[in-house]
């Protein structure tokens, strides 16, 4: 499933949907019980909004996500590609005692593997000012930051080019023909073609 970030207030009943790979009918039904219980108001016909109960609580959640991603990457050697299926079967029954014990063993990290921020304990997180890759000139190096799309296969591809967190990538050439860019990592990495908008989906430091 592709990871799907907004920074509306409200999320469309058609993009939570898409999101959880589910029927808009199941979105709803969902939504409306999440109500109920204090989490989020739901606008029909609109969508939703997280209630501060609701925030607090995907916050809270977030952070032992991606702590446990960092934890099965780092210390158990899994795979980034991998780490996202386990993380979200053992976020839920994992004792917040184990995840704080998970933070202090890795040293308090700020980002997971895939680069997104990891919330603090008082639900604050590192910012960064970020640009997609696609916005990047010829012949510019960045830094890339935080990769938004984690489909395995293109992780797989990505790794494979060394297109990661914390490399330096050069941008070859645009071709707006075919809307797409070719880049480099590091000097001795072999060109890899993408299009703009998977490029868009990679975040690089603003240079």
């Amino acid at each position: 499933m592709v990871q799907r970030r907004t920074d509306a207030d409200c999320v469309p009943m058609k993009m939570l949907a898409d999101t959880m790979e589910v029927s808009p009918g199941t979105a709803t039904s969902m939504a409306k019980h999440l109500a109920t219980l204090g989490l989020v108001d739901y606008q029909p016909r609109q969508g939703v909004i997280l209630s501060a109960a609701g925030r607090s609580l995907a916050i809270r959640i977030v952070r032992r996500h991606r702590l446990i991603e960092t934890f099965l990457e780092q210390v158990l050697n899994y795979d980034w590609s991998e780490v996202h299926t386990d993380a979200e079967e053992l976020e839920h029954v994992v004792s917040d005692r184990f995840v704080e014990r998970i933070d202090a063993l890795l040293g308090y990290p700020e980002f997971d593997p895939h680069g997104d921020p990891i919330p603090r304990l008082d639900g604050t997180f590192a910012t960064q000012d970020l640009l997609g890759l696609d916005t990047i000139t010829t012949g510019q190096i960045a830094e890339i930051a935080r990769l938004v799309d984690s489909r395995s296969d293109l992780l797989d591809i990505l790794k494979e080019h060394d297109v990661m967190p914390g490399r330096r990538v050069e941008v070859l050439e645009h071709n707006e023909a075919t809307a797409s860019m070719r880049i480099r990592a590091g000097n001795d990495g072999k060109p890899l073609s993408l299009s703009y908008d998977v490029a868009a989906s990679i975040m690089v430091l603003r240079p």
